[in-house]
C-alpha cells in the first residue's frame, strides 16, 4: 500500500501546468488511454457528465489560429461565471503564481506590453499539438461541473504518469461561445476548461518554475 500511495503522490508532485510544448503529437493509443483512465473519477450518481473534444494537427493549428485572432479583437463571452474577485489569500497566491511565471520569462514588473503577450500565449495554446475541449451536461448544473473538474485532475494526472504534460486552461472556456461555434458544440453542453497538452519544452523558460502548494495547517481544520 505504501508503494502506491508513493506512486500517487510521486505523480501529483511531478504534475505542472506547462507551458511550451514540443510540436511532436501524442500517439492516439496514448490519448484513449488518458481519457480511459481519467473516466473512472467519481460523480454524482455515478452521472459521469463530462465529455473531452479533442484536437490533433492540422486541426488544432486551425484552432490555434482562429482562438488567438478572436481573442485578440473580442471580450470574452464565458458559459460559466467568473470568480467574483481574489482576495487575501487568494489574491496573493494568484499574484505569486503569476509573478514567478513573469520572473521565469523575463518580463519585468510593471512592463503591461510583456505580461500581455505572455498572456496571450493562453489562445495559442502554449504551441501544444492537441486541445481537449472539456464539457459538462448543462442540466446537471454546479455538481455537474464539480465532477468534470474531478474528470480534469484525472485527465491531467493520468497524462502526467504516462509522460505527457498538461495545462487546464480557464482562458479558452472564456470565449466558450466562441469554442461552442468553431467546433459546433451544442448548447445543452457547458464549455468548463481546455487542456493543451502534449509533450514540454524542456528548454523552454516557461517551463522552469513550480508553483507552491499551501502549508497543511491552511487547509486542514480538525475537529475532536
Amino acid at each position: 500500500m505504501t508503494d502506491k500511495f508513493d506512486t500517487l503522490t510521486d505523480i501529483l508532485s511531478a504534475r505542472y501546468s506547462c507551458r511550451a510544448f514540443r510540436p511532436d503529437p501524442v500517439p492516439r493509443k496514448t490519448i484513449e488511454q488518458i481519457i480511459t483512465a481519467a473516466g473512472r473519477v467519481p460523480s454524482w450518481c455515478n452521472a459521469q457528465p463530462w465529455q473531452a473534444l479533442i484536437t490533433a494537427p492540422p486541426e488544432t493549428d486551425r484552432f490555434r489560429d482562429a482562438l488567438f485572432a478572436h481573442a485578440s479583437a473580442n471580450s470574452s463571452q464565458p458559459d460559466l461565471d467568473w470568480p467574483k474577485q481574489y482576495v487575501g489569500i487568494y489574491r496573493d497566491r494568484r499574484r505569486t503564481c503569476g509573478w514567478a511565471l513573469y520572473e521565469a520569462v523575463g518580463v519585468a514588473k510593471g512592463d503591461r506590453a510583456a505580461s500581455g503577450a505572455q498572456m496571450m500565449e493562453n489562445f495559442h495554446l502554449f504551441g501544444a499539438p492537441h486541445v481537449a475541449i472539456i464539457t459538462s451536461e448543462a442540466d446537471l448544473g454546479t455538481y455537474g461541473v464539480m465532477d468534470t473538474g474531478g474528470f480534469i485532475t484525472g485527465f491531467c494526472l493520468a497524462a502526467q504518469a504516462l509522460g505527457v504534460s498538461t495545462i487546464p486552461q480557464a482562458a479558452v472556456a472564456g470565449h466558450g461561445r466562441f469554442v461552442h461555434e468553431f467546433f459546433d458544440i451544442p448548447d445543452n453542453r457547458l464549455v468548463v476548461a481546455a487542456i493543451s497538452f502534449g509533450y514540454e519544452d524542456t528548454s523552454h523558460p516557461a517551463n522552469s518554475f513550480r508553483t507552491e502548494r499551501a502549508p497543511l495547517g491552511e487547509v486542514l481544520d480538525w475537529r475532536t
